[in-house]
């Protein structure tokens, strides 16, 4: 059975950094129904323009079902009200207050349903001086400490590209909410669960930050590709030439070292006295970076990565969004799915990082806005056909995915 078999998660999410708890939940098995506006949805949908839901939405709702309300009206709160005692967990990511304004905080749903776990993101958190403040992803990244680190000694601080504030806050926020469930199963109790994503970044900044005792007269500096006290740790230049046609190796240790002297045919550098220890290559590195630079340049980063890593070297090319999707490896890993949706067709996406061997959920595409709302409202609620045409044609709701009188 899928792990979290049973479990039933209220899902008013959007964007990114909610939507990635979700979708863990999602991904392990708990049932998703993601609240959303009639007629406009989760923001996320639109982000690439025209009539069909972006790539964006997609790649973050996998496994979910999308029910159209419309909260902000009376009876629409009151339906999401009557569907929480049927749900264990609530989760969201709006703006500060915004739950609030529409009566549906903490406070007021822990009344309806004492057991529930809601769990919340912001993105300075809920109290403190700058709680106010709007926030996104490279927002919680530099107010995190990652530009500063991010970037050539030399330049100014760069802003990383990878979304690890808006989609660790989703893994952050799925394992408190784990860790709630079963707590809750021992006490009976529901908790609020809150993630800052500022406080996110600075969790990822645990290593940077631990070298600080190195720099007492300053912060931890960027180093580029380059690590101090690593020579030959860096970034290498590959056939033909492309903008990503590089490879990264990361050598730590002597065994390391002869390693990558082996394996670009230079085992005669181990014998040198210019890079016999740490230090003395140290010293050396640009006789390094200009030998090993040689060599690579005449292969491509495909060739230069299996010959090193099979000779013991850690490296490896530096991958591309092409590269991803046609990667033998994530392929024979399942980590490249093809999941078909009903308007855009057949879709590659990303799977699941997390393997487990008891538990296997398939992969299911994003659904339409207000694809589910019948049948979830119909089951949970017990609401017939023709109520539901009533909500409907009042604007409260939004069914199979069709724009509300309201919209």
């Amino acid at each position: 059975m899928p792990a979290l078999d049973g479990v039933k998660v209220l899902d008013l999410t959007q964007y990114e950094a909610g939507t990635s708890c979700s979708q863990y939940l999602a991904w392990f098995g708990a049932e998703v129904v993601k609240v959303e506006r009639p007629g406009l949805g989760d923001p996320g949908r639109g982000t690439e323009g025209g009539n069909r839901d972006s790539l964006y939405f997609l790649s973050f709702n996998h496994n979910k079902e999308s029910v159209a309300i419309d909260l902000a009206r009376p009876e629409g709160r009151d339906l999401f009200l009557r569907l929480l005692p049927g749900f264990d967990i609530v989760t969201e990511n709006f703006s500060l207050g915004t739950m609030e304004k529409l009566g549906l905080g903490y406070d007021v749903l822990k009344q309806v349903h004492p057991g529930v776990i809601y769990g919340t993101i912001k993105g300075f958190g809920t109290h403190g001086p700058m709680s106010e403040y709007k926030c996104f992803d490279w927002v919680a990244q530099a107010t995190g400490g990652a530009f500063s680190v991010t970037g050539e000694a030399d330049g100014p601080p760069v802003k990383p590209a990878a979304t690890v504030a808006d989609t660790g806050s989703g893994m952050h926020l799925a394992m408190g909410i784990l860790a709630a469930y079963i707590q809750r199963q021992r006490t009976g109790r529901g908790q609020m669960v809150e993630i800052a994503m500022q406080e996110t970044v600075t969790n990822f900044m645990r290593m940077p930050m631990s070298t600080r005792e190195r720099f007492p007269e300053g912060p931890v500096p960027r180093r580029g590709s380059r690590s101090s006290g690593m020579p030959a740790t860096g970034l290498y230049p590959c056939a033909p030439g492309g903008p990503n046609d590089y490879i990264y190796m990361h050598i730590v240790t002597q065994r390391m070292w002869d390693a990558l002297t082996i394996g670009i045919g230079r085992p005669e550098m181990q014998a040198d006295e210019r890079f016999d220890t740490i230090q003395s290559r140290a010293r050396n590195w640009d006789v390094i970076q200009e030998t090993v630079s040689a060599w690579t340049r005449q292969r491509s980063k495909w060739e230069a990565m299996h010959i090193l890593a099979q000779a013991g070297v850690p490296c490896g090319a530096v991958y591309d969004s092409i590269d991803i999707l046609n990667d033998p490896h994530l392929h024979a890993r399942g980590q490249i799915r093809t999941v078909h949706h009903p308007v855009r067709g057949d879709v590659e996406m990303l799977a699941p990082p997390i393997h487990m061997s008891d538990s296997d959920v398939e992969m299911l595409p994003a659904p339409l806005l207000g694809q589910h709302t019948a049948a979830v409202l119909g089951r949970t609620l017990g609401l017939s056909a023709a109520e539901l045409e009533a909500l409907a044609a009042q604007g409260v709701i939004g069914i199979g995915g069709a724009v509300s009188a309201s919209a």
